[in-house]
């Protein structure tokens, strides 16, 4: 009963073991997957791996950290990718300001976050959003495309602008970082948010969950990001699973 809604299997980290991980995961309980590009090189990987195996499904999108020597007309190739029966979002998109530093990138990245807000508006798909210390300006771009829809990814910002997001429609997803020891604002959001509006994700390779922190994530993990909501929450793992499977199904429209 497993749903990853956030993993990037074309990453290097899994050269030496892509296909037989890949082929394994199902035997794992993983039932769907989804990868997001981060620019269109990624979005092609992402969609030849969603073509190669039944179970995965990608998004096509430019990352915030990914526009060097990108153009806006670049998003003319993301919306051909877009076109495609297994893409089923529009991502990662977003703001980085950890990454991204000076005026002028951060004003082109709010550019690019702008268009492809538009573009998932005009497509009828959600957005996957990536926000790292730039809540600000995602939630004031967010409430300037009233008809857009989407999930804020590896979810960091407050119970404030989770309540926002949530009056708008749109989901929280939470990675292995909520199994941390030190992990702070998430145990309070996710106590207090509705059950259908949550999502679990890996962020695979990165933000692997205890007992494994550290180490190289992929979906087969899941389980213990869910043990630690199903804790949370007074529920058993299982219901975890089984309604995060269902949320992430009909959030991205997969039968």
């Amino acid at each position: 009963m497993i749903f990853d809604t956030h993993a990037h299997y074309y990453d290097d980290a899994f050269d030496a073991d892509r296909d037989a991980l890949l082929s394994a995961l199902p035997e794992q309980g993983v039932d769907l997957v989804v990868c997001p590009g981060c620019d269109l090189d990624s979005s092609r990987q992402s969609m030849a791996l969603a073509e190669r195996y039944d179970y995965l499904y990608f998004a096509a999108g430019l990352h915030p950290e990914n526009l060097e020597g990108a153009a806006l007309s670049d998003l003319d190739q993301v919306k051909a990718l877009c076109a495609h029966p297994k893409c089923v979002a529009v991502g990662e998109i977003g703001l980085d300001y950890y990454w991204v530093k000076t005026p002028e990138d951060r004003a082109n990245s709010r550019d690019f976050f702008d268009a492809q807000l538009s573009l998932a508006e005009e497509l009828d798909l959600p957005a996957i959003v990536h926000d790292r210390d730039a809540h600000r300006d995602c939630m004031d771009l967010v409430r300037a495309h009233p008809r857009a829809r989407g999930v804020f990814h590896c979810y960091s910002g407050s119970i404030e602008d989770a309540k926002v997001l949530v009056n708008k429609g749109w989901m929280l997803s939470f990675t292995g970082n909520i199994t941390f020891r030190n992990a702070r604002r998430a145990p309070e959001i996710i106590r207090w948010l509705p059950m259908e509006r949550l999502m679990l994700e890996t962020d695979a390779p990165y933000m692997a969950p205890e007992p494994y922190r550290g180490r190289r994530c992929d979906s087969s993990l899941i389980p213990l990001m869910a043990q630690t909501v199903a804790q949370l929450k007074g529920l058993t793992t299982e219901e975890v699973l089984r309604i995060t499977l269902e949320n992430g199904k009909r959030f991205f429209a997969i039968q």
